[in-house]
């Protein structure tokens, strides 16, 4: 079983970016493999049963609805980001900051 994670801060105030709506999809199928969104410490973890190793995700991330909760204006309303997952037992970590104008996001494991 795969595990998608990321932890994702505020760079506006260095705090945690709790709430934030996170969706996976497999984009040749379209099936939606989770719908959740970061828990306290603006922590993901999701797990992947049977990922393909030949297809295209999408994770697509609500920053819009984040600062708009926070009453802060913002011109990025969602990130996506794509990527595949060649081996069905990794974990595939993706930290991002948040930004009301841009983000920052890389990959590691």
């Amino acid at each position: 079983m795969a595990v998608v994670t990321s932890h994702m801060l505020n760079s506006v105030d260095g705090s945690h970016a709790d709430g934030v709506h996170v969706r996976l999809v497999n984009i040749a199928t379209g099936e939606v493999v989770f719908d959740t969104s970061t828990g306290k410490g603006g922590r993901l973890s999701q797990d992947v049963a049977n990922p393909d190793p030949k297809a295209e995700y999408e994770i697509a991330i609500d920053a819009g609805a984040f600062w708009a909760a926070l009453g802060q204006p913002t011109r990025v309303t969602e990130i996506a980001l794509r990527f595949r997952m060649p081996q069905p037992d990794a974990t595939y970590h993706s930290p991002i900051i948040l930004s009301p104008n841009g983000y920052s996001v890389w990959v590691s494991e």
